[in-house]
């Protein structure tokens, strides 16, 4: 599949994670201090994700 989450350390010693499409950077979360709590950002999204409404401004 195209799409993928990716973990990554940041300059400042953080964990990102990263959505990709195709390698090409979709978003990004904020920095979290352990892997642990990227991977949480990442549940978290798959689950309330699909739920989400969209909003055009």
């Amino acid at each position: 599949m195209a799409h993928t989450f990716v973990i990554e350390k940041n300059k400042a010693g953080e964990f990102v994670a990263k959505f990709k499409h195709n390698s090409e950077l979709i978003w990004w979360t904020e920095g979290y201090s352990s892997r642990a709590s990227a991977r949480n950002a990442i549940a978290s999204i798959l689950e309330n994700g699909p739920e989400a409404t969209v909003e055009e401004e």
